[in-house]
């Protein structure tokens, strides 16, 4: 009994189930991906100079007044993302978890080392991510822990064009933000296309072409957008 019945419940939409869980994974996944496309075009405001990006900043924090707060829709944002990172991060673990429950001990040895590769790489991808993104907001925001040469003066914490170029002068920093943002990249290649799955996007031949093309298209649009403001601080173009 116990054998037919363990199917039949991961097959259901209640909550927790396997289904839910990936639908959950989806969907966090897509609140991810908006956000980031949104963050690299405040990034890309960088080359149109300090008055430009320091304007932009500040506006994000005034951003509603007088009906919000100061502060108030960065606030909300950041709640939203803690929700769905906690979502994203919880259901990846049991769906892993489960799944290395439930794999059987025959494979062909092909297929089993390319599924290994893609599910090991999104989940080190992912907690490589989720330190980067750690040691990000450590030295960006609060309490803006600084590595380059002006430390942490009282002028840089209230200049973020300042705080931004200062960071990326110092090469080590670039390079871990490089790596990442092509860590990035390849996990956003991957988990648009899955979402894509999980949604029912890819029912057809021209879907999952039109789903493949997307997520390529977007995660090459994104890493790039992310790793040139820095680049281009490190050799001098932006100062």
């Amino acid at each position: 009994m116990a054998t037919n019945t363990l199917p039949a419940k991961k097959r259901t939409g209640k909550v927790g189930s396997t289904i839910f869980l990936k639908t959950l994974m989806a969907l966090s996944g897509v609140v991810f991906v908006l956000y980031v496309i949104a963050h690299m075009y405040g990034n890309l405001k960088l080359f149109a100079g300090e008055e430009s990006f320091n304007t932009y900043s500040e506006h994000l924090r005034t951003f509603g007044e007088p009906i919000l707060p100061r502060h108030g829709l960065l606030t909300i944002i950041e709640i939203v993302l803690v929700l769905c990172l906690v979502a994203h991060v919880y259901s990846a673990v049991v769906l892993a978890r489960r799944a290395g429950a439930a794999r059987p001990q025959k494979y062909a040895v092909k297929k089993r080392v390319a599924q290994t590769f893609s599910a090991r790489w999104m989940r080190w991808g992912g907690l490589a991510l989720l330190l980067f993104v750690i040691w990000h907001i450590l030295n960006f925001t609060n309490p803006k822990i600084n590595v380059g040469d002006q430390g942490n003066g009282p002028d840089i914490k209230h200049n973020p064009y300042a705080l931004v170029v200062d960071s990326f002068q110092t090469w080590w920093l670039t390079l871990i933000y490089v790596a990442a943002m092509v860590a990035l990249g390849m996990h956003l290649r991957h988990g648009i296309w899955s979402a894509s799955q999980t949604l029912g996007w890819t029912s057809t031949t021209s879907a999952r072409r039109t789903a493949n093309t997307v997520a390529i298209a977007v995660a090459l649009v994104v890493a790039v957008g992310f790793v040139l403001p820095p680049l281009f601080v490190l050799f001098g173009v932006i100062d």
